[in-house]
């Protein structure tokens, strides 16, 4: 019951649409309908409106640490430690699964770079870290988003075990198995040369 409720919990969370829900608000229409048809704060730059794409990004970020941090803050009063840490392990993949698989949006979300960010400053702050550090680094020396995001999924799981967090490499490298496999269709244009830099309307 417990690994349930951390579940959900996260996958709560993770399955508000921000982009979405923002985008409207703004008066752009269904985010869905330009660009890649992602939910993410890359298809809302997309629009032109960097304040909107920076408003996504954050939000995105914040349903991926909010989740587990509660789950730390609950189950630590209730239960064993080896117990809590698995809590907020399910409680990331929660947030993971409810972005990119959303129910209220038939189970078609975001990739979940930005969500499993926060996930990953949840869970540690120095795995969190290397994210950052590995995520802007790659975008801002290739300018392509989905290597920058696919770079950082995997440099999280490796941080964790290398900065002895290997109790949450499991949850890390699913997660990043997940979201690499999210991204086939940018790998297959990437081959192709044909992956768009960020900014880019197409």
């Amino acid at each position: 019951m417990d690994f349930l409720l951390a579940l959900l919990l996260g996958y709560a969370f993770g399955s508000v649409p921000f982009g979405l829900l923002l985008s409207k608000a703004a008066g752009m229409g269904d985010i869905r309908n330009i660009g890649s048809g992602n939910i993410g704060a890359t298809n809302v730059l997309r629009t032109g409106n960097k304040g909107l794409a920076a408003a996504t990004l954050l939000l995105d970020f914040a349903k991926g640490l909010v989740p587990v941090l509660i789950a730390a803050w609950i189950w630590s009063y209730i239960r064993p430690a080896d117990l809590v840490w698995q809590c907020m392990s399910l409680a990331a993949l929660g947030a993971v699964l409810g972005h990119c698989f959303p129910v209220w949006l038939k189970f078609k979300g975001g990739k979940g770079v930005a969500t499993n960010a926060g996930v990953s400053f949840g869970l540690a702050w120095p795995i969190g870290l290397a994210y950052a550090v590995v995520w802007v680094a790659v975008l801002a020396i290739g300018q392509i988003s989905s290597v920058a995001g696919m770079s950082a999924v995997v440099a999280a799981a490796i941080a964790a075990y290398a900065l002895g967090f290997q109790q949450f490499v499991p949850v890390l490298a699913l997660i990043a198995v997940l979201i690499i496999w999210l991204h086939r269709a940018n790998i297959g244009r990437l081959m192709k040369g044909e992956e768009p830099k960020v900014g880019s309307k197409k």
